[in-house]
């Protein structure tokens, strides 16, 4: 996962990239002949400073190796530049994947 967030006056514009398969149900079915296959990122979300600045949960729309981009304002997290934003994602089949990024 590569994050990128930037503070510009009193918000934090956040860039991610994740590498996920992100297998539909359709897909699934096609390529193994089964839905249970089935394997895509569920649930999203991010904190500053213990506090949660992203909660977001998805589900097969998404495409491969998703990008998501959000934004938040910084003054009600105690937000700053050099502050640690961390992320974290939970797909359907229970995997999961943290990163983190100082925000610049």
């Amino acid at each position: 996962m590569r994050i990128k967030a930037k503070l510009k006056g009193d918000v934090v514009k956040v860039k991610v990239m994740a590498k996920h398969e992100m297998m539909t149900y359709d897909i699934a079915q096609k390529k193994t002949g089964s839905r249970d296959n089935a394997n895509f990122i569920t649930h999203w979300d991010a904190h500053v400073n213990g506090k949660v600045a992203l909660d977001a949960s998805t589900s097969q729309f998404l495409s491969k190796n998703p990008i998501i981009k959000f934004e938040f304002k910084a003054s009600p997290l105690g937000a700053k530049k050099g502050d640690k934003l961390e992320m974290h994602w939970v797909d359907l089949k229970g995997h999961t994947k943290d990163g983190h990024t100082k925000i610049k």
